[in-house]
């Protein structure tokens, strides 16, 4: 029953990872970017859902769907006006710009809501579901069926959608979506708005669990292991990326010596590396442009 438990912490703990790696992916795939960010975009929806349900008092449900809007608005804003100028620079320099970002982020985040942990008031914390002995927090249950609805939202997205489908055109080849019609800046502009949206909820489910407080985007420094685990250019490798590296980690914490749950996504990603580079779904493609 304990190794079920902890099974169960594993992959509540690993959505969240994965959440994260979606958005990391998904600006990847379209722009070839790494947004060292991510983790504070995160971070950044928390604290405005916090704003609106708790201290605007607007109920979970209008808070959150709030939240939503103004955290699209800031992911394209955040393309138009730091990284659109950045396209044709060199790597190094978009890295510097992100992981620039981040600190500009959490300075922002300590100054407007205090470094103080903040408590987010959701209908699904704080009871316990039990299935015999084994025992769930409903957090964690929202965490893990939270993360399946959206797979299967972005599912639907992708494959029916004319936005998504045209997303996944201007992600494969740029110059052929934009001779195709596809407006290839504004479709940037959308998959930054969804990956701020994806980290928001992530944000949000998550909120419960670790509290909110500036820190709280470094997890998605094992998001980014995560990401390389399951193939930085594939959305499902992302996920199962995550749910591997949060499954390891609740495992190795509790049967290997102290220290070793959060040394284990590294080792994870190191091993990976070693014996298979381009990650358990290996999609990644030369790309035209």
């Amino acid at each position: 029953m304990e190794v079920l438990q902890l099974l169960v912490s594993g992959l509540s703990q690993g959505c969240v990872y994965g959440l994260i790696a979606l958005g990391l992916v998904l600006i990847y795939k379209a722009t070839e970017m790494v947004n060292f960010a991510q983790g504070e975009v995160m971070m950044l929806g928390a604290y405005i859902a916090f704003t609106f349900i708790n201290v605007l008092e607007w109920g979970f449900v209008p808070g959150f769907l709030a939240t939503v809007l103004v955290m699209a608005c800031v992911g394209m804003l955040l393309e138009r006006v730091l990284l659109r100028p950045m396209i044709g620079e060199p790597p190094f320099a978009v890295l510097m710009l992100t992981i620039g970002l981040g600190f500009v982020l959490r300075g922002v985040a300590g100054a407007a809501w205090g470094s103080q942990p903040k408590d987010l008031d959701v209908p699904f914390a704080g009871d316990v579901v039990r299935a015999g002995e084994l025992m769930v927090g409903t957090e964690n249950l929202a965490i893990i069926v939270g993360t399946v609805v959206l797979c299967v939202a972005l599912y639907l997205f992708f494959r029916f959608a004319r936005v998504g489908i045209a997303m996944q055109a201007a992600s494969q080849n740029q110059l052929a979506a934009f001779y195709s019609g596809i407006p290839v800046k504004r479709i940037f502009a959308l998959v930054w708005a969804l990956s701020a949206v994806i980290a928001t909820i992530a944000g949000v489910l998550v909120a419960p669990v670790s509290l909110i407080d500036p820190l709280m985007g470094f997890v998605a420094i094992k998001a980014f292991a995560a990401a390389i685990v399951g193939g930085f250019g594939s959305l499902p490798g992302a996920i199962v990326g995550g749910l591997l590296v949060g499954v390891v980690e609740q495992f190795a914490g509790r049967y290997l010596p102290p220290g070793s749950g959060d040394l284990s996504a590294y080792v994870i990603l190191l091993v990976m590396l070693i014996i298979r580079p381009e990650g358990i779904f290996a999609t990644l493609q030369r790309k035209k442009v």
